[in-house]
């Protein structure tokens, strides 16, 4: 399935039906009074958070959606019916945002959640509803109260706990892969990653979290340069960003600190928020370095970037040094999921009825170098 995480969609909530004039006429009773009806209300548009969901491809095809208008009242005390909801059902991890002003609506966190995004209209009121001791017989009605119409820009970010970064061919694709369920396309050619990837990783029975793997990086990506810029969204909810660097570069003219240096810059440029998160420095294909030069290697790239954070050495290919790298992701996510829960828009918490808003029920010092 192809993997869309962009999509523009109308949605139309039903006008509210109509007030009913009327007057009861039976033989034998010649003062029978009004018994026109309300209108029924017109049919809401919901979003609803799917978990089984990972794509809005099924919004790139289907961009409007019309809820039904409400019945009209009727005679003889006869309230017009109700018109029956639209739900979407949308991947958790959804932004909707008002295509027309950019202002976030509501974003989807949890499956089963449900929002509200357009309101159906009330209906009208029948000269029922004016009776009164001193009009006894009225001839007010109104009609339905518009339904509410807007057009939206969904945009995905996934829900993943770690992020991988780094340029194409660093071996990405290979670790998530050798790490958790997913299974990748892999090639020796760049950008084989073409969208992204969510594998999740299983450390026991009970502990597990998400990786997100993203296409890869290349200098100017923050102006549009290959395809990473077009994902690095998708690392925007991680509490973790691994670094993957080709240790082992095929050109000797390749350094690899540069690149290192480069794609930081690049996520500056794109959001320092993004920059400033917990970054990891994962050294791969250990595999194509001689053992007895590994330590030295690895001590010079630490020099040389003055780097002070952890660094793990991997093979991804043969998984040496995998195990090491996951238990310590998962003490880290852990740790900072336990201390900081998922924040909320403050926004959502005030008591507004028309969101309808109803939700569903690693080491800190140097990492270990192999």
């Amino acid at each position: 399935m192809k993997f869309v995480d962009e999509a523009t969609i109308e949605v139309v909530a039903g006008d509210g039906g109509n007030g009913c004039m009327s007057f009861r006429r039976e033989k034998f009773i010649p003062f029978g009074g009004p018994n026109g009806g309300d209108g029924g209300r017109g049919g809401s548009v919901y979003a609803v958070g799917d978990s089984n969901l990972n794509t809005l491809i099924d919004f790139r095809y289907a961009r409007r959606h019309e809820a039904r208008r409400g019945e009209n009242g009727r005679g003889s005390d006869q309230y017009g019916a109700a018109a029956e909801d639209i739900v979407l059902r949308m991947p958790v991890g959804t932004i909707i945002s008002d295509f027309e002003t950019g202002e976030r609506i509501a974003e989807l966190l949890e499956s089963g959640e449900r929002i509200c995004i357009v309101k159906g209209g009330d209906g009208g009121f029948g000269n029922l509803h004016f009776k009164s001791s001193t009009n006894r017989a009225p001839r007010q009605k109104t009609p339905g109260w518009p339904g509410e119409h807007k057009k939206l820009k969904l945009e995905l970010r996934v829900l993943a706990d770690v992020g991988l970064l780094g340029m194409p061919n660093a071996g990405k694709s290979t670790l998530i892969a050798a790490i958790s369920n997913a299974r990748p396309k892999i090639a020796d050619y760049p950008f084989t990653t073409l969208h992204p990837n969510l594998g999740v990783v299983r450390v026991a029975p009970e502990q597990s979290f998400v990786v997100a793997d993203i296409p890869g990086l290349i200098e100017g990506a923050a102006e549009g340069a290959g395809l990473g810029h077009l994902f690095l969204r998708h690392l925007q909810r991680t509490r973790l960003l691994l670094h993957l660097v080709d240790f082992a570069p095929f050109d000797e003219t390749v350094d690899p600190v540069k690149q290192v240096r480069g794609i930081v810059k690049e996520l500056e440029k794109y959001d320092p928020e993004l920059a400033a998160k917990p970054r990891w420095i994962v050294l791969n294909k250990l595999d194509m370095i001689p053992a007895e030069e590994r330590a030295a290697r690895v001590a010079a790239f630490v020099k040389r970037l003055r780097w002070k954070g952890p660094i793990f050495s991997i093979s991804a290919l043969t998984r040496e040094g995998c195990e090491p790298l996951v238990r310590a992701i998962y003490e880290h996510v852990a740790r900072h999921a336990a201390a900081a829960p998922a924040e909320r828009d403050p926004r959502f918490d005030e008591a507004d009825p028309s969101a309808d808003r109803v939700p569903a029920g690693a080491p800190a010092g140097a990492g270990a170098l192999r």
